[in-house]
């Protein structure tokens, strides 16, 4: 099975609505590393690394994230060579 990364940018109402924290839940039940991170410009940064059926699985998710979140714009850019985390992580 071959592993991809895909960076995304989250764009919305995704920060403070624990759009983080279940992005790493629905990453680890697919078995997905990376991480999520909020960024200055209120956007969030997502890196999943893993199958691309699992990385398609959650890039579609994104676009639902949090009960509270908004999602307006969802941006993606596949990696051709990217370190490949160990875990998911938030920060």
């Amino acid at each position: 099975m071959s592993r991809c990364c895909t960076k995304a940018w989250v764009t919305g109402k995704v920060q403070g609505v624990w759009y983080r924290g279940s992005t790493q839940e629905q990453a680890l039940k697919l078995g997905i590393t990376g991480y999520a991170k909020n960024l200055p410009d209120g956007r969030v940064e997502v890196l999943m690394c893993g199958s691309q059926e699992d990385v398609k699985t959650l890039s579609e998710w994104l676009w639902q994230g949090s009960e509270k979140a908004h999602v307006t714009h969802v941006e993606f850019e596949v990696l051709e060579q990217a370190h490949a985390p160990d875990t998911f992580s938030t920060y």
